[in-house]
């Protein structure tokens, strides 16, 4: 045997060896400055045990403009990360809308499934078009079915942050929908009763929505009058309470059972107000209105915890409107007007449970201070800068809407409206008489976690027709607020403190084209990409012939 024929014998050898190595041993590299294509340790968790086929259909398919293409390429990048952890996830990758005959059949069933499409207008062409995108997916195990959201939607971002955002929340939108199908629910909720909060009716729809994650009870604190202690024994059974917009005070029994329940290190959720008034009362004969306070017997329990919730509202030149009929008789019209009283709240982008989050809507909110102690407080919501408090007692009047607001006397500054507290609480009733008998009194307690929010309202949904309404659907504008996803977030921040909620903090850098500067040099940038390198290829071919006839002349 030659030597040729050795060293082709040899290279065959070693790629055999080469190949075979290769597929015992298999790793991938994410080279990514942001490390966008590893997956977190909580999403490999959640579904290294599963035991049965989790089939993953997505919706995102079609000839799409350069933002949904990114989108699409980005969620099947992570999707293959999914799968490539476990053997069991199976996708399919589906156009709703290919086939002409199915069209709008498929359109239909996916509107009625909750699956609502994004309507995307170009018009960079001159001609104005629109395109149909389903930018969801449906996730099925055992018989069990959810829906992903591919796209964060947002009233006040342009298409190509909304798509940054939702680059940036495919891993937590993929890990939420399974573990609704995957982990069994371990976290028990209250949601207080007797104190005038509000009917379920009321608040139905963000119970829908924490339902497939925790298990939901109602928990009246009536029995505190007869047996406190036992009262107080079953609420330590509960990990969080919600107590959304109590009218009715509490007493000092019941405030005991709330402050003992927190030094036993129980979370909690407050939506309450200081203020009386509700934009239902405004619709009346006059359209007027008289806001009071509201004594909850509160103050020193919020206090001592490191914050006050003041008897005064927020107006806020940044803020929703409201829908009223302008006009007499049969000429009024139904228009929407900006109502200063509904603050648009916005979100500290640092945290994780506000990260990414549509704006708020509020409706009659009080401003909150933070006072000094040793409790961690972070501002979740404030209100714009062009802000101003009002005091209460005050008549107000939907005649209101029709005068231009003078915005040099909305100089107060951003208004805190939503607060978390964490840390070692001290007890309200430490060196006081107790009003009962508490069994393994607590004056400090274990680390805890709570939530104060100054409106009740943003966790209220309408109802029609005896029917709950979308929590945070704004009928006038037709666009959704972050009402939902933010009070979501809350309990799930307050439940799990290194599960799903901190997926939320990873940060993905997405460049996009100047779809503008594309817009106005289009001539130029089709110079540079299409000529330029014609001709460059054409200096380098007389450049390359006239060496040769040079050499070898």
């Amino acid at each position: 045997m030659n030597k040729n024929i050795r060293n082709v014998v040899g290279v065959l050898l070693g790629l055999i060896i080469i190949n075979f190595l290769a597929s015992k041993v298999y790793h991938r590299f994410d080279l990514t400055k942001d490390k966008r294509y590893t997956l977190s340790d909580t999403s490999k968790d959640l579904i290294k045990d599963i035991d049965a086929p989790l089939i993953i259909d997505m919706f995102l398919e079609g000839d799409f403009p350069s933002e949904f293409r990114l989108l699409r390429s980005e969620t099947k990048q992570i999707l293959e990360e999914f799968s490539l952890e476990s053997n069991q996830i199976l996708i399919n990758y589906i156009n709703p809308i290919e086939d002409e005959a199915t069209r709008q059949l498929n359109i239909d069933e996916l509107t009625k499934s909750g699956l609502e499409p994004f309507i995307n207008t170009d018009n960079s062409t001159g001609k104005v078009t629109q395109e149909i995108i389903f930018p969801w997916a449906f996730a099925s195990y055992k018989d069990q079915t959810v829906k992903i959201p591919l796209l964060k939607r947002s009233i006040t971002k342009g298409l190509a942050e909304q798509i940054t955002n939702s680059i940036q929340s495919l891993e937590y939108a993929f890990a939420d929908g399974f573990n609704k199908l995957i982990k069994p629910k371990s976290k028990n909720i209250a949601v207080l009763k007797g104190n005038g909060e509000l009917d379920d009716l009321y608040i139905a729809d963000f119970l829908q929505t924490v339902k497939p994650y925790y298990n939901l009870a109602q928990f009246t604190l009536d029995s505190v009058s007869s047996n406190p202690q036992g009262t107080l024994d079953k609420l330590r059974f509960y990990d969080l309470i919600i107590v959304a917009k109590p009218t009715q005070a509490f007493s000092e029994n019941e405030k005991l059972v709330l402050d003992q329940y927190t030094m036993n290190g129980g979370k909690s959720l407050w939506l309450t107000e200081s203020v009386v008034m509700d934009k239902d009362s405004l619709y009346n004969e006059t359209n007027t209105s008289v806001s009071i306070l509201r004594d909850l017997n509160l103050n020193d329990f919020f206090f001592n915890y490191g914050l006050r919730v003041n008897p005064s509202l927020v107006k806020d030149l940044f803020s929703a409107p409201i829908m009223l009929a302008i006009g007499e008789g049969s000429q009024a019209q139904l228009q929407p007007i900006q109502w200063q009283y509904s603050p648009l709240a916005a979100s500290n982008a640092n945290h994780p449970i506000t990260k990414n989050l549509n704006l708020v809507k509020f409706d009659f909110s009080s401003p909150i201070d933070t006072l000094k102690n040793g409790i961690e407080k972070t501002i979740l919501l404030r209100s714009s800068p062009n802000s101003k408090i009002e005091g209460v007692p005050t008549e107000i009047s939907l005649a209101e809407v029709t005068k231009t607001p003078d915005g040099s006397t909305y100089n107060d500054g951003s208004q805190n409206l939503g607060v978390l507290l964490e840390g070692e609480f001290h007890s309200v009733y430490d060196k006081r008489i107790l009003p009962f008998n508490v069994r393994d009194f607590k004056s400090t307690g274990r680390p805890s976690k709570m939530v104060v929010v100054s409106d009740g309202d943003i966790i209220k949904n309408k109802v029609i027709r005896n029917r709950p309404q979308e929590l945070g659907f704004d009928e006038v504008t037709g666009k959704s607020f972050g009402n939902k996803e933010f009070l979501l977030n809350v309990v799930n921040f307050l439940l799990d403190d290194k599960g799903l909620i901190n997926i939320r903090a990873k940060e993905i850098s997405v460049s996009f084209l100047d779809s503008e500067n594309i817009k106005e040099n289009k001539v130029k940038w089709q110079l540079i990409n299409i000529v330029l390198p014609l001709v460059l290829l054409c200096v380098f071919g007389f450049a390359y012939n006239y060496y040769r006839r040079k050499k070898y002349s």
